[in-house]
């Protein structure tokens, strides 16, 4: 497990600053606007959103040493022609780059589940989330310092190295996406998608498009509220306060001795959300974001947990993939969503926003987690009476 989790951060690391090295090179290597830059990064997150599905299904159907090995070679060919292509082509090539790009988030899910009992599955996902937030506190800065310092073509290929290695070293562990009690799941046959993919799920990925619609919306939140009052440079300050927060919290929800329901995870960490707008300058921000950062990680744990036990084993790449795509578009919607709340408002109005968005999601998987039927035990089917002795025929006279 821990080698696994080792390289696989490697590879979210890289995968997390994707979006910040592309928008390097637009605006320092091709001179163009931030604007020019959103196009591309907007692509490549709807290539990442849509493809999560595809590759999980491939996994299930294909194995995981296949799909790597077609996705790494896509990643390879992508980061190597950054400098070289023009802009429209570095819009498609992109999206092809998103839509191919090495699952080592949902493929880690899928071994975690496969590789822990159901007692050690809460603690197992909750450091599969702090090690999602040390990758997203790492890997864009890494990126800003590098491109500042030697050249957004020079970054582009570190990264794509990254990522590669990433995804080689995945491929070398060939980690087992089933339990050892589940290996017969895909000769039994995948179940029709309407028989996994109901009320329940539906629920889940809810409030997964939720939590990352309220934590993308934070981040532009804090920004805001510095940049009104003079202090823009001291959101690092901020942002690094609800890392570190997030994953003191990922650690502390890991060693409890019980889960909490996804909902009221979700639902809090938007309530405490809501007054961080409170605050007028940096270090009241700090103190403000305390609650987010604390209660981010347990939520994404939780949501990663729920869909690992709802979705079957043999279309559990599927599954985790939907996941994947549904935090995706959160990431993307959400900065969009509290930027319009901030411009029709004032800065407090985007934390209001995200906070809101969150509970807004958590009474959604709520009422629809109260909907899902529990499951029922196998009726007991009535034996046959027992067949009766039959009479022997007389002798012949």
């Amino acid at each position: 497990m821990a080698s696994l989790l080792g390289v696989s951060f490697l590879a979210r690391t890289a995968i997390t600053a994707a979006v910040m090295a592309l928008t390097m090179h637009v605006v320092l290597g091709l001179h163009m606007s931030y604007a020019a830059a959103g196009g591309v990064a907007a692509t490549l997150t709807a290539g990442l959103a849509l493809g999560g599905p595809l590759l999980g299904r491939m996994i299930d159907r294909r194995g995981l040493r296949t799909v790597l090995l077609v996705t790494v070679v896509v990643q390879v060919v992508f980061w190597l022609s950054v400098p070289i292509l023009p802009y429209g082509a570095l819009l498609g090539a992109a999206f092809a780059a998103g839509l191919l790009m090495v699952p080592a988030q949902p493929v880690t899910r899928q071994a975690i589940a496969a590789m822990t009992t159901a007692e050690q599955r809460r603690a197992a996902f909750a450091l599969e989330s702090v090690q999602g937030e040390l990758a997203y506190m790492v890997g864009p800065a890494v990126v800003i310092l590098c491109a500042a310092e030697v050249s957004p073509e020079a970054v582009a290929w570190g990264l794509g190295a990254a990522i590669v290695a990433g995804g080689t070293g995945i491929a070398l562990l060939n980690p087992p996406l089933r339990a050892e009690d589940e290996a017969d799941a895909g000769a039994a046959g995948r179940p029709p998608r309407r028989e996994w993919l109901g009320v329940g799920m539906i629920a889940v990925l809810t409030m997964a498009f939720g939590t990352t619609t309220l934590l993308s919306g934070v981040d532009l939140a804090i920004v805001a509220t510095l940049g009104e009052a003079g202090q823009v440079s001291w959101a690092a300050a901020v942002v690094a306060v609800l890392g570190v927060t997030s994953v003191a919290g990922g650690l502390i929800y890991g060693a409890l001795s019980r889960s909490l329901p996804t909902w009221l995870l979700l639902g809090l960490l938007g309530l405490v959300t809501i007054p961080a707008g409170l605050a007028r300058d940096w270090p009241w921000l700090c103190v403000a974001v305390v609650g987010t950062g604390f209660l981010a990680a347990p939520t994404l744990s939780a949501v990663a947990a729920e869909v690992s036990r709802l979705a079957p084993a043999s279309v559990r790449g599927e599954a985790t993939g939907l996941q994947f795509s549904a935090q995706s578009a959160g990431f993307a919607l959400g900065s969009p969503i509290v930027g319009v709340a901030i411009d029709v408002s004032v800065p407090a109005g985007g934390f209001a926003a995200a906070g809101l968005a969150g509970v807004a999601a958590a009474l959604i998987g709520f009422l629809l987690s109260r909907r899902c039927p529990s499951p029922r035990p196998p009726t007991a089917r009535p034996r046959p009476d027992p067949p009766r002795a039959r009479r022997p025929d007389p002798a012949p006279q």
